[in-house]
């Protein structure tokens, strides 16, 4: 039986001799610097049901108690704070060693431009909280503009161009993808020749469809996960250990 040091150094052997790696990053990643995830025991929406409903697009645009109550939580969400953690220096570590080639995604938090990977390398597939777009107009700004308008005491502030309702540049349940996005994913997948799936519940479509793509064409599958995932069966390797910690420990043997 394998021990966790022999697949350590298995994935760090597969990551030196590929051509091409991808990897793939949700919400597990990031809770070590403070941001919950939402499904885990601890989650955000475990803790809170109403919090998924808030993040229906449906809901959002008919209801302003629902809109109100998301610009407070914008104002107080944890990535304004939090900072990248080893596992989010790991990555960046693996793309200035010329061993990532693309990072994708599902987090909204930039944690990953904090910690030094490159920004025309990252896929952000649900958008960020960095900026906000008028559902009217299609308008764009800052985010940290419109939070200030928010602490100035406006609950809900419209768009300044034509009074439409602002949100955060975020892909809400209910909303498409940005399909230039997606087909970038897709195109990054359907390249690799190993996939990282990290801190990831694969269970967010299409998102989920990514790792398929990527064994498709005969890549080897990495998750780095908590918890057990779709994929786990077919995966080259599954590694359990703390995210942070098991990504620096597989970068240092790169």
């Amino acid at each position: 039986m394998k021990t966790e040091t022999d697949e350590l150094a298995a994935v760090a052997l597969w990551l030196g001799q590929a051509r091409h790696v991808t990897a793939l990053t949700g919400a597990g990643i990031s809770t070590e610097s403070g941001i919950p995830d939402f499904r885990g025991p601890n989650g955000l929406w475990t803790k809170d049901p109403a919090a998924q409903q808030r993040a229906t697009l449906q809901h959002y645009m008919a209801s302003r108690k629902a809109r109100v109550d998301a610009w407070r939580l914008r104002a107080e969400h944890p990535s304004r704070t939090a900072g990248p953690n080893e596992g989010h220096v790991a990555l960046a570590e693996l793309e200035r060693k010329g061993r990532l080639h693309t990072l994708i995604t599902q987090n909204i938090d930039s944690l990953h431009q904090r910690a030094g990977s490159t920004a025309s390398r990252i896929i952000e597939i649900h958008g960020s909280l960095r900026d906000v777009v008028c559902m009217g107009c299609g308008g764009r700004g800052p985010m940290e503009a419109a939070l200030e308008r928010v602490r100035a005491g406006e609950d809900d502030p419209p768009c300044t161009a034509c009074g439409g309702v602002l949100k955060s540049a975020t892909i809400s349940f209910g909303q498409p993808l940005v399909s230039e996005v997606l087909e970038r994913a897709q195109m990054a997948a359907s390249a690799c020749d190993v996939m990282l799936a990290i801190g990831t519940s694969l269970s967010v479509f299409p998102a989920a469809y990514l790792p398929q793509r990527a064994l498709q064409v005969g890549a080897r599958l990495v998750i780095v996960n908590a918890e057990p995932t779709r994929y786990d069966g077919r995966a080259h390797a599954v590694l359990r250990g703390p995210i942070s910690r098991t990504l620096a420990s597989v970068a240092a043997l790169v």
